[in-house]
């Protein structure tokens, strides 16, 4: 450490705990972020690779600061799971027993005796939850400036997962809140691992003020990493005397091919399997057990995804922690984030991931070890291609998809945080939580709290929010005194009580599909519907003949011929940059050397297949009784095409990398000219751009929300419209596309 210049502005103490633990030198974050934060005067973001030494990072200078004052004072550090503070309690609390520092956890499970111990000291390192921070100022409003006196730092773990959803503007609220209960700032220390645009979640942590938050970014060289793809086809299966794309429900054969690869290759060491979805989890969960038990082996196969009761979650994690066996983990993003589960040997993705950037965070947790490589099994399943195959599967849009993500990833990027939101939903809440923290508050009170300069909604303006507290009065929500003062109304008391109030995100809702008075099944659905859409559900395509937005309930009838629709729904956003890198692995001719030979034919084909249609130079593919355009944008860019073909009375909807419009009475060239015409016009207001979509509501609290703010809303979220029409005015003149 005689090199470290940091290593020596540290607490003695903790000088001689690193020294006791063995460390022969501090980390490159560590060393960069150790005299920012010391000090106690800036924000600080620290990113830096999962295993790099973040939370240290943070907590030895913070404590040190912290061991500093008299008397101490409190570290308030804000995780996105409770698993994540258990994990951190055990990490922090054998340093912060040498320093007599107290830590603190605080969510659902822990004891009413340890929060009321917490509340008479007011000291040390708080680890809790932003539903856990919410729930402490509805119900403690008085107590809330005394129990935050001393704070000297807040900690976000995990950023990322923070930055673009509901949760992080609740958590913004929160802490803007306490600031405002004390009346100073308070230094705010960003963790994460992932993050594509440091200056977005430096606005993130400091809204209106990101361009004075200090950025480390850890430099480190990360270890060697080796990726294999397999290739697996669906064989056709023809049945005689079948309905015309009417084939009968059967099982897919390739799953039990992956499983038992799987089991070949990762039995005798810990790994990770994400197969994307929580059906998918137990399918091959029970794949690999069945195999464990027909090779009569000891179970090493353990099934994690949110459904699942905390037990069964916590026997995985607790498999993966011990060093008697190996253990591998079937899991969603649930193990995406840092909750030390030990080292990984390999990570297995069945399916091109949701994101760039969850895969590199799941990849984070292989190759932890000094001198391992980090390991990347891809597993790409195709239909076999027939007399009728879609464009999906002529251009082995699975496969494509994962050689371009993987080729993002080596260089470097992934997605930059989604800071757009608008998230009304969520300002519902504050608007509910703070009048409960008060009990009451007038509108200005709430307007300059939450919407002035540099808050977290300071895009909504003065008669945007007085036409929102009308509204929520028409609910019965809020109710006003005869002195002005705002409080809760009946309906508005009845949900602030319920302990399901403090979460700012509704629990994941999936529509129910329904033909001919029968439910079909369930479909997550991340895009936008209207009637007349065609939607590919079970391997059919289907109309959607009605959608029941209060009972979350879709209601189709069989749709024959043409091609079946690339929109399936639960599949995530995707990002622009993701689909053009997909069209230049189509026309490019190098071939990825981690592909299998089954990986390497499926991107033969699908090259070929672009080039006989000639993809290349035209946009607008004829599919019986539709017109795909092909734009190679993102969803947001995507969807708002779609609204425009809507607004000028075309059925027409996102679809992977382009948009379905449905013919009816109109040639291909009429609809292509439609999207001229719409290139040159003025952009629509939204309540005409989205007078059609009627599955706006995606937060918690969009029922509560005027139209025009509904609107709003969803368009913040789900909509680039300027991406729309810059790509539209940049196409070629009218006389090109004519075929």
């Amino acid at each position: 450490m005689a090199d470290s210049s940091s290593f020596f502005l540290l607490d003695e103490r903790i000088q001689r705990f690193i020294w006791a633990e063995g460390w022969e030198s501090l980390r490159d974050a560590q060393e960069a972020a150790i005299p920012l934060i010391v000090k106690a005067d800036c924000d600080v973001i620290v990113a830096a690779a999962t295993a790099a030494g973040k939370t240290e990072a943070a907590f030895l200078p913070a404590l040190t600061h912290l061991l500093q004052q008299d008397p101490p004072g409190l570290i308030v550090y804000i995780s996105p799971l409770k698993a994540l503070i258990n994990d951190q309690f055990g990490r922090l609390d054998r340093l912060c027993e040498q320093l007599d520092v107290p830590v603190w956890p605080w969510h659902g499970d822990i004891s009413a005796s340890t929060k009321t111990r917490f509340l008479a000291k007011r000291q040390g390192v708080l680890l809790i939850t932003p539903e856990s921070l919410e729930a402490l100022l509805c119900n403690r409003g008085s107590s809330v400036a005394a129990a935050f006196e001393r704070l000297t730092f807040f900690v976000v773990d995990e950023l990322h997962a923070f930055i673009g959803a509901e949760r992080g503007k609740q958590l913004q609220s929160l802490m803007h809140r306490i600031e405002r209960v004390i009346d100073r700032t308070v230094p705010r220390i960003g963790l994460s691992a992932t993050l594509g645009d440091m200056s977005l979640a430096a606005d993130f942590l400091r809204p209106g003020k990101g361009a004075e938050v200090s950025l480390v970014e850890s430099k480190a060289a990360g270890n060697e990493l080796k990726i294999l793809v397999k290739g697996y086809e669906e064989p056709l299966v023809v049945r005689a005397g079948a309905a015309d794309g009417d084939d009968e429900d059967s099982e897919p054969v390739t799953p039990a091919q992956i499983a038992a690869h799987l089991f070949k290759v990762l039995r005798g060491a810990n790994n990770l399997v994400f197969p994307n979805s929580r059906r998918e989890v137990e399918r091959y969960t029970h794949l690999l057990n069945k195999l464990c038990e027909s090779q009569q082996v000891p179970n090493e196969f353990w099934p994690h995804h949110g459904s699942l009761s905390k037990e069964i979650r916590s026997e995985t994690e607790a498999a993966l922690m011990q060093k008697e066996r190996p253990a591998t983990a079937i899991c969603t993003n649930t193990l995406e984030l840092g909750i030390d589960i030990g080292a990984v040997k390999s990570v297995a993705q069945v399916g091109p991931p949701p994101s760039v950037a969850s895969l590199r965070q799941r990849l984070g947790r292989s190759g932890r070890r000094k001198g391992e490589p980090a390991i990347l099994r891809g597993y790409c399943v195709e239909d076999a291609i027939g007399d009728k195959a879609s464009l999906d599967n002529e251009l082995r849009l699975g496969t494509v998809r994962m050689a371009a993500m993987i080729s993002l990833l080596l260089e470097g990027w992934f997605e930059p945080p989604m800071s757009t939101g608008a998230h009304l939903s969520t300002l519902v809440q504050q608007m509910l939580s703070f009048i409960a923290q008060n009990g009451g508050a007038t509108i200005g009170q709430l307007y300059t709290l939450l919407c002035g300069s540099a808050t977290p909604f300071a895009g909504v303006s003065k008669d945007e929010f007085v036409e929102l507290t009308r509204h929520l009065g028409k609910k019965e929500l809020l109710t006003q005194d005869s002195s002005g003062v705002l409080l809760h109304g009946r309906v508005g008391e009845t949900f602030v009580n319920h302990y399901s109030f403090y979460s700012a995100f509704a629990a994941d809702e999936e529509f129910r599909i329904v033909a001919g008075g029968h439910t079909l099944g369930t479909l997550p659905v991340s895009q936008m519907l209207t009637v007349g859409q065609r939607i590919l559900f079970a391997g059919k395509t289907w109309l959607v003949e009605d959608i029941d937005e209060p009972q979350k309930t879709i209601f189709v009838v069989r749709s024959g011929g043409g091609a079946p629709p690339l929109f399936s729904g639960g599949a995530g956003r995707t990002h622009t940059r993701v689909r053009q890198r997909m069209r230049e692995v189509l026309e490019a001719s190098e071939v990825p050397p981690y592909l299998d030979d089954v990986a390497k034919r499926f991107l033969a084909e699908a090259r070929a297949n672009y080039a006989i249609r000639g993809l290349a130079d035209r946009f607008a593919i004829d599919q019986g009784s539709e017109v795909l355009l092909l734009t190679w944008l993102g969803d947001a860019a995507n969807e708002a095409l779609a609204c425009l073909f809507q607004r000028r009375g075309l059925a027409a909807a996102a679809g992977g990398p382009g948009v379905d419009v449905r013919k009816g009475q109109h040639t291909i060239e009429e609809i292509v000219d439609v999207l001229y015409d719409a290139a040159v016009d003025d952009t629509p207001p939204l309540d005409v751009l989205l007078a059609d979509v009627q599955n706006l509501q995606r937060e918690k609290w969009g029922w509560a929300l005027p139209d025009g703010l509904l609107r709003k809303a969803y368009a913040s979220l789900y909509l680039d419209l300027d991406e729309a029409l810059q790509w539209a005015r940049a196409l070629p003149q009218p006389d090109a596309h004519r075929t």
